[in-house]
């Protein structure tokens, strides 16, 4: 069996160390320029060298994200941030654009260049031209069938990486110039204003004022959200169809979904890889994945052209969640036997919440004794965003796990 990578998005450092922690082989970042996410935390220069050192520290790979579709002055301050990068210790980039790809290659040879799934990779041709001109993988066009997917693999020798769980966007590989129309910011250069999830009606150019609804309800239209991808249940297929890496998305994600996320579908690699034949999509995984905030789960195109049934969601466009995160685990304090906790949303004394943690079954703890992190007072509700509080437990529990309200 070829190796499966848990690639995961790093928005910022707090999330980088959180896909560490939680079983990711390797995670995908952006600095503060030539990144296709500009509402992400990203990379500064130092939080980017601490960042890698982080990461190779505990054996995960680093691969920076410069797969904006670039201006000409763009490329004004790209070789320095190439030289950066490799100085480093990335251990490839991500690009789209093709003469970014042909700089990274001219300028650093010894990165490899990973080509995004921005550059619309859908058949072996131009998965064989990529592979000539000095590519080492290809994030594939999430327009792909598994049988799509499969031939590419078998005439081409190349490293295949494909998105299996995320928010997915209505254009086509991501390359949508809606946003830039409507608000002048462009999605092809990191500033999506992500128009897509906004409410549409339909209005007659001499009926000024009127609405018409374009779908069933009077609530609006939302043909061009679409729902989360979710291929839980195709591990075994992926792997049978070539791809080596299981890319989640997300850098704009919190870490709470980050964690969850992560920890499901490391499980789940973990155990198609103990057991092939007997892989089988536990309860338990499909329940967790669910506590995070998503829209509707679909397959998107894996299982062919399903159209808007499989890809578009029909009624509002709202995300559902089972969770709420409300603290993140700093440290555990053996002279008192309390956590250090910084709050992340309202919780009080005598709530029943449940532990997140990078290892291990979840946890489920009694809240009994709070107090404020700073005078040692006890508290009866910890009501500051990021206030750090001490809660007193039976156990010590690991730093970096989560607290969180069920239902």
């Amino acid at each position: 069996m070829q190796p499966l990578e848990l690639l995961a998005p790093a928005g910022d450092l707090e999330k980088l160390k959180i896909a560490v922690l939680y079983g990711a082989d390797a995670v995908y970042l952006g600095g503060r320029q030539f990144s296709l996410r500009a509402g992400a935390g990203n990379f500064d220069d130092q939080e980017l060298l601490a960042g890698i050192e982080f990461a190779h520290r505990h054996q995960v790979k680093v691969y920076v994200a410069i797969n904006i579709y670039a201006h000409n002055q763009d490329l004004d301050k790209l070789p320095a941030y190439l030289d950066f990068i490799a100085k480093a210790g990335a251990d490839a980039v991500i690009a789209s654009d093709p003469g970014v790809v042909d700089m990274v290659l001219n300028l650093q040879p010894q990165l490899a260049v990973h080509l995004s799934t921005q550059a619309n990779t859908t058949n072996w041709a131009s998965a064989a031209l990529w592979k000539r001109l000095g590519v080492e993988r290809i994030v594939l066009a999430r327009e792909l069938s598994l049988p799509e997917i499969s031939e590419i693999a078998s005439r081409v020798d190349i490293e295949l990486e494909s998105f299996v769980h995320g928010a997915m966007c209505m254009s086509y590989s991501g390359r949508c110039l809606l946003s830039n129309f409507m608000t002048g910011r462009d999605a092809n250069r990191g500033d999506c204003a992500q128009s897509c999830r906004w409410r549409y009606h339909l209005v007659e150019e001499k009926r000024p004022g009127q609405y018409f609804p374009v779908e069933e309800d009077d609530r609006g239209t939302y043909f061009m959200s679409s729902k989360d991808l979710c291929l839980l249940e195709y591990v075994p297929q992926l792997a049978e169809a070539g791809i080596s890496s299981y890319k989640i998305e997300g850098r704009m994600k919190s870490i709470h979904y980050l964690a969850t996320v992560i920890k499901v579908y490391r499980q789940a690699i973990d155990a198609y890889r103990q057991d092939p034949a007997g892989y089988s999509v536990t309860p338990a995984w499909l329940e967790e994945i669910k506590k995070v905030s998503h829209r509707e789960y679909t397959t998107g195109f894996l299982m062919g052209d399903q159209g808007q049934t499989a890809t578009v969601e029909r009624g509002a466009s709202s995300y559902t969640r089972l969770a709420a995160f409300v603290g993140l685990v700093l440290d555990y304090d053996e002279s008192t036997g309390r956590i250090i906790v910084e709050q992340r949303n309202n919780f009080r004394q005598g709530e029943t919440l449940e532990v997140l943690t990078a290892k291990g079954d979840n946890q489920i703890m009694i809240v009994n004794e709070i107090y404020d992190g700073e005078t040692g007072e006890p508290l009866e509700v910890a009501p500051h965003p990021q206030q750090i509080i001490h809660l007193s437990v039976k156990e010590p529990i690991p730093p970096m796990s989560m607290l969180r309200r069920l239902g």
